[in-house]
């Protein structure tokens, strides 16, 4: 399926700034050395291909999903084949006393690139899970950056998200505070980040969930009242590449808006995909009359769809890429903007963070109230708002 045609578009975002930048492009992969975190999921899976396809000097890939890691390796080799170099995958938790004891073992690279994060604002629904995405997103990655620095790695890039430009969610929230402590680290370590749209048909996402629908003769469901910037996963396997050789300190890479790169609902694609699959949507008003008629329907070349208004907890209502008060640069490349940074934190904020979180673990009990509390210490003018509705108790 062209995923392209689905979110309303005819050519690849970046593919001018690719060509241009090509050359050196791919003379510095050719001569670096990469480690890859996170390069199982579908972002990490992008950009491996990215790094793989120019021929890098070493490629080590790790991600705790074992199946997703066999599945990344029989792509690469059924589309790319092999390269000299030395390409391995590991299935190790980054979090793990495994994965430290293998950074201590070679760690040798000149670029490490951080793509492992909790991601679905649904993630915010218990304590525990949030607890982990704290983890995931804001402590693992400040000890891969010290592991980066201790190793004497050249660059370190990891992944942001729009959703950290004036977070209403707690997994927005999560990486801007990620975000907070990059800027303490980048003291040490030269490092890049970029934030960008919804990857289309990524791993758990809604459109991802189409495909799983389709498979298991089900219902569609989609909201009709938000909004989303979209990139495809090569673009945003080219989004960090780009970011991680070309970004220089506290950059952050983000695609600037064009008549390319538009919002569109999550709806009008469901109609869309409908339409390619060969189907015509039957718009339906309850879960129940969904789930009843997906038994008929498809064989007279129908499927049934509940599209509502979005009423559950973190839903941004639109998505943006900066806020009023980052400084751009928007000349640099034609389709990449950059906010540029000062090494600006409040280090006393930032142990105060370390400080409670540890305290709470240490107890092993803590509540979302804590938590939520913390973050609105850390961001004053978080948005964040509890309806008490989560994605999981919808179809």
């Amino acid at each position: 399926m062209e995923i392209l045609k689905l979110i309303g578009r005819e050519k690849l975002l970046f593919i001018d700034d690719i060509i241009k930048a090509e050359k050196v492009l791919s003379e510095k992969v050719s001569k670096s050395r990469f480690l890859v975190l996170g390069g199982a999921g579908s972002i990490g899976q992008a950009v491996t291909k990215e790094i793989f396809k120019r021929n890098p000097k070493k490629l080590h890939v790790v991600d705790i999903s074992e199946n997703n890691m066999v599945e990344l390796v029989r792509d690469i080799r059924s589309s790319f084949g092999y390269i000299n170099g030395d390409f391995q995958t590991f299935a190790l938790d980054i979090g793990s006393i495994e994965y430290d004891a293998f950074i201590k073992a070679d760690g040798q690279y000149d670029y490490v690139l951080n793509l492992s994060a909790l991601k679905h604002v649904r993630s915010e629904k218990d304590p525990y899970t949030l607890m982990r995405m704290i983890d995931v997103n804001v402590f693992n990655t400040d000890k891969t950056i010290q592991q980066s620095i201790d190793a004497g790695v050249k660059k370190y890039f990891c992944v942001s998200t729009d959703k950290a430009a004036n977070p209403v969610n707690m997994m927005g929230a999560s990486k801007r505070i990620m975000e907070m402590f990059l800027m303490r680290k980048s003291e040490q370590i030269s490092i890049s980040t970029a934030r960008f749209a919804n990857v289309a048909f990524s791993d758990g996402s809604l459109l991802h969930g189409f495909n799983q629908r389709i498979e298991k003769k089900q219902p569609i469901v989609a909201p009709n009242d938000i909004k989303r910037y979209f990139v495809i996963p090569q673009e945003s396997g080219e989004l960090c590449l780009m970011s991680c050789i070309f970004g220089e300190n506290r950059d952050i890479f983000f695609p600037k808006l064009s008549e390319s790169l538009h919002l569109i609902t999550f709806a009008d694609i469901a109609v869309k995909y409908l339409a390619e699959k060969g189907y015509e949507p039957h718009l339906c008003t309850s879960e129940d009359e969904a789930r009843e008629l997906v038994k008929t329907l498809p064989a007279q070349g129908k499927w049934p769809c509940l599209f509502t208004s979005s009423d559950t907890t973190g839903e941004k209502d639109f998505e943006e890429f900066f806020t009023d008060h980052e400084t751009l640069n928007m000349d640099r490349f034609e389709n990449l903007g950059i906010i540029k940074n000062e090494a600006q934190y409040n280090a006393e904020l930032l142990s105060v963070f370390e400080q409670t979180i540890s305290e709470l673990k240490a107890d092993r009990a803590w509540t979302k109230e804590q938590i939520v509390q913390l973050f609105f210490a850390m961001l004053p003018n978080f948005g964040h708002k509890e309806t008490g509705k989560y994605l999981d108790s919808k179809m």
